[in-house]
């Protein structure tokens, strides 16, 4: 699969905002996730339905029901974060992969995803979507795109990169508290943020997107390197990370 950029797809909306009269808000600047959903559906495409994904035990047509569902489906949302009811949106996002049966189904199905949430969907509210779909977006696009052997990292915009940070130092702490470890979180170019105090520390070094694939327990698909003591980053290694 060759590499996707969000670059191309972010740049008409900011050059559009600086444009604009009078005052403009920092989130309207910094609002990628219309981007990301677009490039998102258009991995979806390219790979088809039966493509591997990150997932376990998912395929791209469960991906696909799984984003289709979580925003027309309260349930299967609140699957994502409470456990009582994990099994029940598994079983919903099951029980419409199964029905796409065709090419078609799957692209239709995808398209629909791409064109937005429904009108009554709390995804409308834009605080709401962007906090619960920036990073959603992008790691399920890499979970497409580096399932396969052969993939390359994707060229992302400075402002895309400064958002998807900025998302992911306000759940840090909860991504990596099954680990018992102070997580220092550390960008190439100076930025830090230290996720969990403990005795022992480890800090994970790489570009926000990729500090994200390992946060979100996509550890031996990021590109991120270690400073720590080697019993330390061998226990980071073998420790469970993420949701």
């Amino acid at each position: 699969m060759a590499p996707i950029s969000v670059k191309n797809s972010t740049n008409w909306r900011i050059d559009s905002l600086r444009n604009c009269p009078g005052d403009v808000l920092v989130s309207q600047v910094m609002h990628f996730v219309d981007p990301s959903r677009e490039v998102l559906a258009e991995t979806l495409l390219a790979a088809g339905p039966e493509s591997p994904t990150l997932c376990r035990g998912w395929k791209t047509r469960d991906l696909a029901a799984h984003l289709y569902l979580r925003e027309r489906k309260a349930a299967v949302g609140l699957g994502l974060i409470i456990k009582g009811l994990s099994r029940a949106s598994d079983k919903a996002t099951a029980k419409l992969a199964s029905k796409l049966k065709t090419a078609d189904d799957y692209s239709k199905l995808v398209n629909s995803f791409r064109a937005g949430p429904p009108a009554l969907s709390p995804m409308k509210i834009k605080a709401l979507d962007e906090s619960s779909n920036l990073i959603e977006y992008f790691v399920h696009t890499e979970d497409i795109r580096r399932a396969v052997d052969r993939w390359a990292p994707r060229a992302l915009d400075e402002e895309y990169s400064e958002a998807l940070w900025d998302e992911l130092i306000k759940r840090a702490a909860i991504l990596y508290r099954g680990v018992d470890l102070g997580i220092v979180l550390v960008r190439p170019s100076g930025p830090r943020h230290v996720a969990k105090r403990a005795p022992v520390s480890v800090a994970i070094v790489g570009e926000p997107g990729e500090l994200l694939m390992h946060a979100h327990g996509r550890t031996r698909h990021a590109l991120v390197t270690f400073e720590g003591q080697p019993d330390a980053v061998a226990l980071l290694q073998s420790a469970e990370v993420g949701l």
